[in-house]
């Protein structure tokens, strides 16, 4: 490993989060690297939102550590994780429906602002030249997610997948340093997954950014993650390459039941 890349983008150190006596998560440890795509896999149940959540400042975590860049983020709130970098779609989406396509990813935007309110007001030149900034950093963004044609359509108006690729364009005008997807395939069909797993690529290709995905399509997540790691009841039971993971006897037992 290269030296640009020997620090973690995101680490987490004995990460852990308590609800009235039951450990949802504990003793959970990571290390994803720029650039690479890492996938979290375990049952229902098994704790894989939760983690998402204490690595994004919804949940304060009881014990451990999350860090970017070797920086701790403990204690953040959520719109600080995100201003240091860290960016998250969700299981359910969160859109806003009664806006344009566009508008949803201008609207994250907000390190591109840099008019006041009476630019705004007055539609001062420095107001007209950085919406033409970002009205053309959206266009590309909703390229990479094939969207660039429903730029003007009501967001509630895309069906279902698109709806989802929405989210990952929105996600991307951040400007993060790690992406996490939480079930980004749910209710797609084959044809819409097969488009999301090139959009993830070019994604990981493009920015080079750190990806983790939580994913209960198999076939998505053996195809697109270079490591798994696998949680049930809130503890790692297995960490490793694919192929390693689809043979793991626990992995199997985990999801199997048995």
């Amino acid at each position: 490993m290269s030296e640009a890349v020997k620090t973690p983008v995101l680490e987490t150190k004995k990460l852990g989060i308590t609800f009235g006596g039951l450990k949802a998560v504990q003793d959970f440890n990571i290390r994803i690297y720029q650039g690479e795509l890492v996938g979290l896999i375990g049952p229902n149940g098994a704790g894989k939102t939760t983690v998402f959540n204490l690595l994004t400042g919804v949940y304060v975590p009881t014990e451990g550590t999350v860090l970017l860049n070797g920086v701790p983020l403990n204690g953040k709130k959520p719109h600080q994780f995100v201003a240091a970098g860290v960016a998250r779609t969700f299981q359910n989406i969160r859109l806003f429906k009664q806006m344009s396509v566009i508008d949803n990813v201008k609207a994250a935007f907000t390190k591109d602002i840099s008019y006041n309110l009476l630019d705004a007001t007055l539609r001062t030149p420095k107001f007209w030249k950085t919406e033409k900034e970002m009205t053309e950093k959206a266009m590309d963004l909703l390229a990479i997610c094939h969207l660039e044609d429903k730029a003007d359509i009501l967001a509630s108006s895309l069906p279902y997948g698109q709806q989802r690729k929405l989210e990952i364009a929105r996600a991307l005008a951040t400007d993060m340093k790690v992406l996490l997807l939480d079930e980004p395939a749910a209710g797609m069909n084959p044809t819409e997954t097969a488009e999301l797993l090139e959009c993830i690529n070019t994604i990981r290709d493009r920015f080079g950014v750190a990806i983790l995905l939580i994913e209960h399509d198999m076939s998505l997540v053996m195809n697109v993650c270079e490591r798994i790691q696998v949680i049930d009841y809130g503890q790692t039971i297995a960490s490793g390459l694919p192929e390693e993971i689809a043979n793991n006897p626990k992995v199997i037992a985990a999801y199997l039941g048995e």
